[in-house]
């Protein structure tokens, strides 16, 4: 399973200054890293998913440019947005997005045990 790993180093290294509950899982294709048991930031080869508000999500991918709603089994998935790398060049670019993924964090559900 091939991810991009410059991007997750970078991706590792802003939650490990911002929060202590991580935990990296290879899933969706990615690496995926996980905030308080509940999926947070997925680096793929070529881009990268956050979990954001569902509620903002439309509006979120028409402000910003790289940015689409993530397709799963031909469904729209709302609350999960794929950022194209081209526009996570910068430490700011990218600090934006996980931001934005983390604050959906702290009020999400989390994913029911199996």
């Amino acid at each position: 399973m091939a991810y991009n790993e410059k991007l997750a180093d970078r991706v590792r290294e802003i939650l490990a200054a911002t929060t202590s509950n991580v935990e990296e899982k290879k899933m969706f294709g990615g690496l995926c890293f996980m905030v308080n048991d509940k999926m947070c930031v997925c680096v793929r080869p070529d881009k990268m998913m956050v979990r954001i508000d569902p509620a903002t999500s439309d509006a979120i991918v028409e402000a910003e440019s790289g940015a689409e709603v993530m397709i799963h089994g031909g469904k729209e998935m709302k609350g999960f947005i794929f950022v194209e790398e081209e526009v996570l060049n910068t430490q700011k670019q990218l600090q934006h997005w996980i931001k934005m993924a983390l604050k959906f964090n702290a009020n999400a559900k989390p994913s029911k045990k199996k």
